[in-house]
């Protein structure tokens, strides 16, 4: 199973506070994006509001809690209502993170890293070939943004990252804020990391907000763009061209219209690099 889907655009994560700007006005964006797990249920005010959206544009499923990392594999009610509204509306890419957070009856209800070796590779391509079999396509999956290492690694997180692609076929999600926060978190290059991926699979990229913390970087999605973010987003621009591109905002949600300017900016580096004039644009 291979991601064959190309799609260059921009877009928003759909929120409650932006529900009725997308209902009642046209809003100039080329998708939106929803967490999964706020519209896998049964009929409701979400999916009503979310098969409204879907006929104004395409929509991206974005997920948290699937555990592709999980020893003890996924959850088969998780994958048969992701299914379902897999079906009903028909998005443009269905997505989750390379991380866990479940294991037996326990669940963090955060993204934890995955320690990159031999034996977890072999858990998340499992993972991945199961859920790619009951969805009935191939999904991307996001880098996360990490605050520890696991002693013992074999690879670095983009070579995991690599294999992890070519031995499921899954399409990959790169988040440059999270690149870059986990860059600063752990000393590596970032640039190391965007040359690492392999560029055909890189499908989408996230843009978002962080947060300085006492000793680390913190993937808050509270906050504009950076401008260390929008660099390093032109930098993978050049290498991946303008893979659907969408701005995140989890916390503090501004007006909408302050969204749209910063995804006026990630145009604007997306049309220089088309120019071949990127690094005069950032």
């Amino acid at each position: 199973m291979s991601v064959s889907t190309s799609f260059s655009g921009f877009g928003l994560g759909l929120r409650k506070e932006h529900y009725r700007d997308f209902l009642e006005t046209e809003v100039p964006v080329d998708f939106v994006e929803v967490i999964s797990e706020n519209f896998m249920v049964d009929g409701g005010q979400p999916r009503h509001i979310l098969r409204q959206v879907r006929e104004r544009h395409p929509v991206v499923l974005h997920g948290v809690s699937m555990s592709i990392g999980s020893a003890d594999g996924l959850n088969p009610d998780y994958l048969r209502r992701l299914r379902q509204l897999v079906d009903e509306i028909d998005p443009l890419f269905v997505s989750d993170h390379l991380s866990w957070s479940r294991i037996g009856g326990f669940n963090s209800h955060d993204l934890l890293p995955v320690p990159y070796t031999e034996e977890a590779l072999e858990i998340v391509c499992r993972n991945i070939s199961m859920a790619q079999d009951v969805l009935g396509r191939s999904m991307l999956f996001e880098n996360p943004s990490s605050y520890l290492a696991f002693d013992g690694a074999s690879m670095t997180e983009w070579e995991f990252i690599g294999a992890m692609a070519e031995r499921t076929g899954c399409g990959l999600l790169l988040d440059v804020n999270n690149v870059f926060v986990s860059a600063s978190n752990h000393g590596f290059d970032a640039l190391a990391f965007l040359d690492g991926l392999p560029a055909d699979r890189v499908r989408q990229m996230h843009l978002a907000g962080h947060s300085q913390g006492e000793h680390l970087l913190i993937d808050t999605h509270d906050s504009p763009v950076c401008e260390d973010v929008w660099a390093l987003y032109a930098e993978a621009v050049s290498r991946f061209g303008t893979a659907a591109t969408l701005i995140e905002r989890d916390d503090h949600i501004p007006p909408l219209a302050e969204l749209l300017a910063e995804l006026d900016i990630a145009r604007s580096i997306g049309a220089a690099n088309a120019r071949g004039g990127l690094r005069r644009a950032v």
